[in-house]
């Protein structure tokens, strides 16, 4: 099986060797911010905008004859075309977000970049760059220590069972990352280890998630709840950065100490979810999860900052590839689903149940065990009674508009007896690509 995926490693560089990667970030952003420029002018003048292929034809032009762009040969072509593309898909998806082609939040016009106010980064599409033991080897950058091993992609290329096709490199606080993307030659299993376990995952709030299993086995995984316990520090470091001078040494200090907090709350968070989740994908062929309205639980100010603590649509990600990956599925359960309030003994179901009933009672049987244990194993049921159907989103989520049927949201999802693929959606989104192409330029 041939999977796209990255490998993240955190580098080491010399002092020299960090100027250099600042000054690409900065390459990347003058690059970024001249053609959003570039674009505007023309928009005003013809109504439409330059193509990312047209921007990188005009900086070869312009770059030559202005002297004040003296300077671009010091960093790696990549970078400059890199920055146009990624101009380019911004407007594309701007466009289809503003035709409501493209599913999610509505996204905003593309905005110019600030030093110190956004993201270092930068991206190499093509060059020399591969990995050796404790060092990488970047375009332009020649050969960097890394804080970590880098043998397994290593042995990957050597063996040739991997490929890969960019290098991203970002800044988080204080250290600066590098993430191949590379495509794979996986040995995905025909079969999983455990054919036919399944088990039923329920994501909460005081657990990260419960599940129950075929045996009538509970699991459950208690979050590191980074934010909750980091909160007091940020805290301290929050209220201390406002209080330096801007523009002093001793601000950009504060901000760096408040940017390493918050990026170990990321990093601890990350590894629970991915522990938690990799357990569950080698251990059951059939995972069953429901379909969080997680905006929606972001609203209450009470549980917003628990939820966002837990990262329910990272473990759901996850839990998708990894269960791949493993030779197993994901089975999403339909967001409607009542698996909190339904009686998993008796099937009775409960015209409502408030977030406080951490017990479930059923009046009906008698039935009494946690909420969380009780909606886990209705999602294990799920499964079973082959109601997967509901699967990712399908067509029997909610009603569509008046007098037009459900259709599916999601590639490779289907009710039973049919077949769900991806072709004729991946059609879709072409014809409206070439749809605002012809518009937009």
């Amino acid at each position: 099986m041939q999977v796209t995926q990255a490998y993240r490693f955190a580098l080491d560089p010399t002092p020299r060797q960090e100027r250099e990667l600042h000054s690409h970030a900065g390459a990347a952003r003058f690059a970024w911010n001249w053609g959003l420029a570039a674009c505007l002018d023309r928009h005003d003048a013809e109504g439409k905008w330059w193509t990312g292929m047209e921007l990188h034809r005009l900086w070869n032009r312009v770059k030559k004859t202005d002297p004040a762009l003296g300077w671009w040969a010091e960093n790696s072509k990549c970078v400059y075309q890199e920055a146009f593309r990624d101009l380019d898909r911004a407007l594309r998806e701007f466009v289809r977000a503003r035709k409501g082609l493209r599913k999610g939040r509505r996204l905003g016009f593309p905005r110019f970049k600030k030093r110190g106010r956004c993201r270092d980064s930068f991206r190499f599409g093509s060059g020399v760059m591969r990995c050796s033991g404790l060092t990488v080897t970047l375009p332009r950058l020649g050969t960097i220590a890394t804080h970590e091993s880098t043998r397994k992609l290593a042995r990957r290329l050597e063996n040739g069972t991997a490929r890969i096709l960019s290098a991203t490199v970002t800044r988080t606080a204080h250290r600066w990352f590098v993430s191949f993307t590379v495509h794979v030659d996986r040995d995905v299993p025909a079969r999983h280890a455990r054919p036919g376990s399944v088990v039923g995952v329920d994501l909460g709030v005081k657990t990260l998630l419960t599940g129950v299993d075929g045996l009538g086995t509970v699991i459950e995984v208690g979050g590191q709840k980074a934010l909750r316990a980091a909160l007091r520090r940020l805290q301290q470091l929050g209220k201390a950065h406002p209080r330096t001078r801007p523009g002093s040494a001793n601000r950009a200090k504060a901000a760096g100490r408040l940017a390493q907090c918050h990026a170990r709350v990321a990093a601890v968070r990350a590894d629970a979810l991915h522990k938690a989740t990799s357990g569950l994908a080698a251990r059951y062929e059939t995972v069953v999860v429901e379909d969080l309205n997680v905006t929606g639980m972001l609203a209450n100010r009470r549980l917003a900052r628990a939820v966002s603590d837990q990262g329910f649509a990272t473990a759901r990600r996850m839990l998708e590839y990894k269960a791949g990956w493993n030779g197993g599925r994901m089975v999403v359960a339909d967001r409607w689903f009542p698996s909190s309030k339904t009686c998993s003994g008796c099937g009775g179901r409960k015209p409502s149940l408030s977030l406080s009933e951490r017990t479930f009672r059923c009046g009906a049987c008698g039935l009494t065990l946690s909420r969380d244990v009780n909606a886990a194993i209705n999602l294990r049921d799920l499964a079973a009674s082959g109601a997967e159907r509901r699967n990712a989103c399908g067509g029997d989520v909610r009603p569509g508009p008046a007098g037009r049927p459900p259709t599916k949201q999601e590639p490779g999802t289907a009710r039973v007896g049919k077949t769900g693929t991806a072709a004729a959606q991946a059609g879709a989104v072409r014809t409206a690509d070439a749809h605002i192409r012809s518009q937009f330029g």
